[in-house]
């Protein structure tokens, strides 16, 4: 499922992806402005992940108060770490060539926007299958609102979740946003 979830992502066409990633960003305004959320953390786009840079740096843009942080791995099979992020900060790439802070104090999310490439409407998601996000959320206290990043056509009719599993609150789709989350939404933690 996650080999073909990926396939069919990176197959996008590129005019395709840019203007899904803006309906995506349309859909993020209207999801975090009510939250309240100060401290979001956000993935680097991978593998044709939606690409939320953007919009994260205009959402720093309008307000001194918010931050914005990227997760770091940084020993296998352990909790990431999210680290504060600017457009314009130092980045070095990981071993999977994907970018991030080389320093800084960790930085506790209220908001989590976590890319995915498969997802189902009870909230769970297919990743690379590696934990760090489930390892990262079960650690977190307290812990963030998540909201999945994927394509529409990223759903499922079931992700095959394992009981460490950690569900969503929201998947953000270029389609509109889908509540997952059971009631469970609110103000964001501080």
């Amino acid at each position: 499922m996650r080999d073909v979830a990926v396939a069919r992502r990176m197959a996008m066409p590129d005019d395709l992806r840019l203007a899904s990633d803006l309906r995506i960003a349309m859909h993020l305004d209207a999801l975090v402005a009510p939250l309240g959320a100060r401290r979001l953390a956000f993935c680097w786009p991978h593998r044709g992940e939606p690409d939320v840079r953007r919009w994260v740096a205009g959402w720093l843009s309008r307000d001194a108060g918010h931050s914005a942080a990227l997760p770091v791995v940084v020993a296998p099979r352990h909790p990431m770490v999210f680290r504060r992020w600017t457009p314009d900060c130092e980045m070095v790439t990981d071993r999977y060539g994907i970018p991030h802070p080389p320093h800084g104090d960790p930085v506790r999310p209220e908001l989590l926007l976590l890319p995915v490439n498969a997802f189902d409407r009870q909230g769970y998601r297919i990743g690379y299958g590696g934990g760090y996000f489930d390892r990262t959320l079960a650690a977190l206290d307290p812990a963030p609102l998540v909201a999945g990043i994927a394509y529409h056509d990223a759903e499922v009719a079931s992700a095959l979740p394992q009981p460490h599993d950690v569900p969503m609150h929201w998947v953000v789709t270029d389609r509109g946003i889908i509540t997952v989350d059971g009631g469970r939404s609110g103000q964001a933690n501080r």
